[in-house]
């Protein structure tokens, strides 16, 4: 079959839709942009300005109105064009599928594949859509995500045709020749015909995706506590003002919009704009650097990671492993032991692993007479693979009867090897018992041989029944000893120095690894890498959880686990109070990169690899994730710069608002004066998520605290409102400012009070010696600037302002001056004495 026609498989694609488990949300730009309006807040004050309008008060109702549309405006053009640029970057990592277009193999986009698409898959595949096999060597899925079975199972071709219309629901799970969607494939080849596509799988059907939303991160989580504290001090301030002004006798509906700008004003309704832009920068600046963000939330997970988990080969070392050695069971060398490895190797269907490709590099070995009869294929639960081969009579012996005419030929881990055996091969090419004497010769050859660097395999072999057509498990038994193949992969000379970095930054850097624990401790002896504890495969299979997680932090050296364990590892991890990252990019990795905090691939991974990670690294280099771990720690940041300032200055500021209400005959601010000084506060961040962050602060991982949050706040908004209250009175005692006078005044020293403030905030050192962003100082003096020639402009009178006299200024920057350098000295007293006491950062 050569599949579809570009032409053909458009038209599908139009009817059935993208190959999705549901369907597209894909909204135009104007429902998006409606979609904004739905916050309670913003339609409050659509409904105030209505009234206003209502009761003859239109231009106060048009500015309201013009200032709520920009507002809202700003918030979705930034957010749009964050989503517009994750979205790029997502497409470069998005998952590919081989299908049969126009008659010839291409590589296409999962969601882009139509029923009626031929495609073609290995090992370390995702099965991407219900399908019916059409050819099938050796094909073992994992269809556990559907089933709940985790052993993999053998699908077989069909032995009709199958028509590609098949898009009904009567698919049976355990028809051998039918394939489904959210399936991987462990190992073996195929083609397969597509059924079904999207929603009408089978695990479209029952509502399971393959990518099911993760649980709210650290981060998400803290957003959301802060937006909790924020509406319930909102709520308090909003209703007390609300009730002073109604005891005073004030007009209602003035009131009302009162209280309600200042819940505008006290809302960090830019922080959802912050976050999301803020992430996207860094996202991308993460893509020059070499790795590539699909879930944009994770780039605080990695600022916030404190535990690296990473396999040895390819992260520690080159994965460019040559076989050095070929052995028999005694440590001679050994012709033998390299063609029944590479025999093995060469008829093994699945996907092949480094090891294969240095043996098979080997291309002396003469095949010629033997033949593939089946194959048990490789998982890592037993960490072996078995072919059972037939030789051709007449090939490849001298004598008829010495070597068998069918042989299973087994290559694994060698202690899983060794417990198979019954017999060893000598090296005169006798068959002996493999008694407890030749068992600890064999151990001394294979503990040497870890002790020199070498990865290790064992290699074994028995005749089996001339008529035998099936190998399974259990066929794995009574076998003769061959030998060892033994590898070599240098470390990597830039992996020392990114283990020392990492642990400069306070990551700890964890190695788990399948490899023995000889070879391990081998290449961190090159790498300079002090262990300082080590647990094996066999020593967790013994641990109930608990122990397990009252030993994880002590050390640093997991080896011989399985996927499994390298699962609990994480998990005991994270329960200990550990940010987790892990890295790997096989099938076995899988289920800990979806479990880690942040789950790392690389761009040539697997396919179930980089479905179930995060990020993935387009150079297989710890230097590279390093530097994405800063990134994140930037970001996060920047992120708390703003929320910094919306729980110092703005906090302060709308607090003396609130408490101005209970002395002044008038409302301290207009309604409408409210919401530009909040308008132009936001114009004022929109640079924030370009800033620089100081050294220091990249200096070790970040967390979110509320603790820390809360105690900033109380710290430094308290005296945002000593100078708010300060200015009341200059402008009431020596400047014996009316109403508009009053309002306009302290209109310029809010806006300014509030802006200026970033840039002490924004850095723990001395301002002088931490520079900004250029963009955020000239967005930041430009509004500054901008709310003190408002007054005098024609728009001063619509905005209920009268120009400012000469003095006021003079005393302004007085104000100013003393204000910056008080909050100065709180922040050094704050991050000196009150922060390590409390112990909450």
């Amino acid at each position: 079959m050569n599949g579809l026609t570009s032409k053909q498989a458009q038209g599908l694609l139009q009817e059935h839709g993208p190959n999705r488990l549901q369907k597209s949300t894909q909204t135009a730009l104007a429902l998006q942009f409606l979609a904004y309006f739905r916050n309670p807040l913003v339609l409050i004050l659509l409904a105030a300005s209505a009234l206003s309008a209502l009761t003859g008060d239109r231009s106060g109702a048009l500015i309201i109105g013009v200032i709520v549309v920009m507002s809202v405006t700003l918030d979705f053009v930034q957010a749009h064009r964050a989503g517009a640029a994750a979205d790029k970057l997502a497409l470069q990592v998005a998952v590919m599928a081989s299908a049969l277009r126009d008659g010839v193999p291409m590589e296409v986009p999962v969601f882009d594949l139509v029923p009626g698409d031929v495609v073609l898959l290995s090992a370390g595949s995702l099965v991407p859509a219900d399908s019916t096999l059409l050819e099938a060597h050796d094909f073992f899925v994992n269809q556990a995500q559907l089933t709940g079975e985790p052993f993999p199972i053998e699908k077989k071709a069909a032995t009709a045709k199958p028509q590609p219309k098949a898009q009904d629901a009567t698919w049976d799970l355990d028809a051998s020749d039918r394939i489904f969607l959210g399936s991987s494939v462990v190992s073996g080849s195929a083609t397969a015909l597509i059924g079904r596509t999207g929603s009408a799988t089978a695990i479209g059907q029952i509502a399971v995706d393959l990518n099911r939303t993760a649980p709210p991160t650290a981060f998400e989580q803290g957003t959301r506590q802060f937006g909790m504290l924020i509406m319930r001090l909102t709520l308090l301030m909003v209703l007390f003002t609300l009730l002073v002004n109604v005891a005073l006798h004030r007009p209602l509906l003035e009131s009302f919009l009162f209280a309600v700008a200042l819940a505008v004003g006290l809302t960090p309704e830019l922080l959802p704009m912050v976050v999301s832009v803020t992430l996207t920068k860094g996202a991308l600046r993460m893509a020059a650097l070499q790795v590539i963000v699909k879930r944009p939330s994770a780039i605080q997970d990695m600022g916030a990671m404190d535990v690296l988990c990473t396999d040895k080969t390819g992260t520690l070392t080159e994965a460019r492993i040559k076989l050095e050695k070929h052995t028999d069971a005694m440590g001679q060398p050994s012709e033998r032991v390299l063609q029944l490895a590479y025999l093995n190797s060469f008829f093994e269907s699945g996907l092949k692993s480094p090891l294969d490709d240095a043996i098979l590099q080997h291309t002396e070995q003469d095949v010629t007479g033997w033949t593939k009869v089946d194959e048990v294929p490789f998982d890592f639960e037993r960490r072996r693979v078995s072919v059972l081969l037939q030789l051709a009579a007449g090939h490849g012996q001298t004598q008829p009867q010495v070597q068998p005419q069918r042989q299973l030929i087994v290559k694994g881990a060698p202690e899983d090897i060794l417990k198979l055996c019954t017999h060893y091969e000598s090296t005169d090419g006798r068959e002996l018992p493999l008694d407890s004497a030749a068992r600890a010769q064999i151990d001394a050859v294979f503990n040497q041989l870890g002790e020199e660097g070498f990865r290790v395999l064992g290699v074994a072999w028995r005749a089996t029944a001339a008529d035998l057509q099936h190998a399974v498990v259990s066929d794995e038994s009574a076998l003769v000893f061959a030998g060892f193949a033994a590898f070599l992969d240098p470390p990597k000379a830039s992996a020392g120095l990114a283990l020392q970095a990492m642990a400069a930054s306070g990551v700890a850097v964890k190695i788990v690894t399948g490899d023995n624990e000889r070879v391990t401790r081998h290449v961190c002896e090159q790498l300079g890498v002090p262990i300082v504890g080590l647990l094996t495969g066999t020593e967790i299979a013994t641990m109930n959880d608990d122990a397990l997680r009252a030993r994880v932090e002590s050390v640093n050296l997991f080896c011989r686990v399985n996927p499994s364990q390298k699962n609990r590892i994480i998990l005991a991890l994270k329960a200990r109070g550990h940010v987790v990252g892990y890295l790997g990019d096989g099938i076995n990795d899988a289920p800990s990169l979806h479990t880690a905090d942040v789950g790392i691939s690389v761009k040539d991974a697997v396919d179930v690899a980089q479905q179930a990670a995060a990020m993935i690294l387009l150079e297989h280099d710890l230097m590279v994730l390093h530097a994405g771990i800063l990134e994140g720690r930037r970001t996060f940041g920047n992120v708390m710069k703003y929320i910094m300032m919306a729980t110092s200055s703005n906090f302060g500021n709308m607090f003396s608002m609130a408490a101005a209400t209970v002395f002044l005959p008038f409302l301290p601010m207009l309604p409408l004066q409210i919401l530009l000084n909040n308008l132009m506060y936001d114009v004022s961040e929109i640079a924030l998520p370009l800033d620089d962050v100081d050294s220091e602060d990249l200096a070790a991982p970040k967390r979110w605290s509320m603790a820390f949050i809360r105690n900033f706040m109380l710290t430094i908004g308290p005296i945002s409102s000593l100078f708010d209250f300060l200015t009341f009175y200059l402008l009431i005692r020596l400047i014996d400012a009316d109403e508009a006078l009053f309002h306009t005044g302290w209109f310029v020293e809010s806006i300014a009070t509030q802006v200026l403030v970033i840039f002490v905030i924004r850095t723990r050192r001395n301002p002088l010696r931490s520079h900004p962003n250029r963009w955020l100082v000239l967005t930041s003096l430009g509004v500054v600037v901008a709310a003190m020639a408002l007054p005098f402009t024609p728009l001063a009178p619509l905005l209920g302002f009268v120009p400012l006299p000469p003095a006021y200024f003079g005393l302004l920057t007085v104000l100013l001056v003393l204000y910056l350098l008080m909050v100065e000295g709180a922040k050094q007293w704050f991050y000196r004495w009150l922060l390590p006491r409390s112990q909450t950062h």
